[in-house]
């Protein structure tokens, strides 16, 4: 769908701009016919091609033009000169402009269609979705200046810090591409170890967390916590800690951590280091009833939905789609989900059903459009 919207914007500009601008599009000249006159009175009729009328006519239009600007200058006037001054600028942005469109434009299908979720009409802001190693989707988001790729493009998406954008007049958007899939590699240490605090350990904040937060709060059991910050850049090493809670349990925990922090070895698992650490048997999270659980959706990171009349009668429901893959039971709500599909290329629909594939484990899934189940 925005490759089809983008391809009509593209052959707009491709067939107007440059024909206005290099003025390319000419009618087709009749020969032309004079009388010469001759020394002794008389005279002969010659007849031009058309090559020669053309060059006969461009060469009066370049004299008349000339003179025109001759007589501006001479009387003061320059009205001509701004409409053309004001023509000429108006050609050559536009020239511009469908030149920045057939560029990003191959550069969208060097990387392929179905990795793009977001683009404006101007094309100058794309959004990109990439898996790294592990299956964990991640979305950048790319700003183009209108005189791309001679100024570099700006970088945004949801990691703890960006990396830094080797970038020259050759590089292209798939490099771009490939730098970000570098950087996510870096990460992906960082990445499980958060994880890991997530699924085994009594995490009170934050209740969702983003990829690019690196702290956690634990409660670690006789109403005391523990804010761990953990370094992005070296995950296994020893982290920041904060402790919360009475006093006296508190200067305890402080004197052990203190003490034991030496024992910290970066090549042991982070939760066994983090429990020699505070000689403590870690609080795992509680149990949740699997009927009461309430899932996030893997698209829009949301329990429910916006309360919203657009979006009824789905309108703060609860996610309503799980992935049939065992190994990815990734939950969803179907208008989210059916949105996600609707913008892949690659997507089919039969009736009111979507058939595509899982944006986290890539096996098909299925939805119903303005689904009520």
């Amino acid at each position: 769908k925005i490759k089809n919207k983008l391809n009509s914007l593209l052959s707009f500009h491709f067939l107007s701009v440059p024909l206005r601008l290099l003025k390319t599009k000419r009618k087709k000249l009749s020969p032309l016919h004079f009388f010469q006159p001759l020394g002794n009175g008389k005279g002969k009729c010659n007849s031009l091609s058309e090559v020669e009328t053309t060059r006969l006519v461009e060469s009066h239009s370049k004299a008349k033009w000339t003179n025109s600007t001759s007589n501006n200058q001479r009387y003061g006037t320059s009205s001509s000169c701004y409409s053309e001054s004001t023509e000429g600028t108006r050609c050559r942005k536009l020239a511009e402009t469908s030149a920045f469109y057939r560029l990003v434009y191959s550069e969208i299908e060097e990387i392929g269609w179905k990795h793009l979720v977001r683009s404006a009409g101007d094309l100058k802001s794309l959004s990109f979705r990439i898996l790294d190693n592990k299956g964990r989707v991640h979305i950048m988001e790319i700003q183009l200046d209108i005189h791309y790729p001679r100024f570099p493009p700006s970088i945004s998406a949801d990691v703890p810090y960006i990396f830094d954008l080797r970038w020259s007049m050759s590089s292209r958007l798939r490099d771009l591409v490939q730098q970000f899939q570098e950087h996510l590699k870096k990460l992906e240490d960082f990445w499980s170890i958060m994880d890991d605090i997530d699924k085994f350990l009594w995490v009170v904040d934050p209740k969702h967390p983003s990829r690019a937060m690196a702290y956690r709060q634990i409660n670690i059991g006789n109403d005391c916590y523990i804010m761990l910050s953990i370094n992005s850049r070296d995950p296994r090493s020893l982290p920041e800690c904060r402790f919360m809670g009475a006093d006296p349990i508190v200067n305890s925990l402080i004197s052990i951590w203190r003490r034991n922090s030496k024992r910290w070895i970066k090549d042991n698992p982070f939760l066994e280091n983090l429990a020699r650490v505070l000689e403590t048997q870690l609080l795992r999270p509680p149990d949740v009833p699997k009927n009461n659980q309430q899932l996030e959706c893997g698209i829009c990171y949301a329990q429910f939905l916006p309360v919203d009349d657009e979006l009824e009668p789905k309108s703060g429901s609860a996610t309503d789609y799980t992935c049939d893959n065992s190994k990815c039971n990734r939950a969803f709500h179907s208008v989210c989900l059916g949105d996600w599909l609707r913008s892949i290329t690659t997507t089919r629909q039969s009736f009111n059903v979507y058939f595509g594939s899982c944006p986290y484990c890539s096996e098909p899934v299925a939805v119903k459009i303005n689904s009520k189940k």
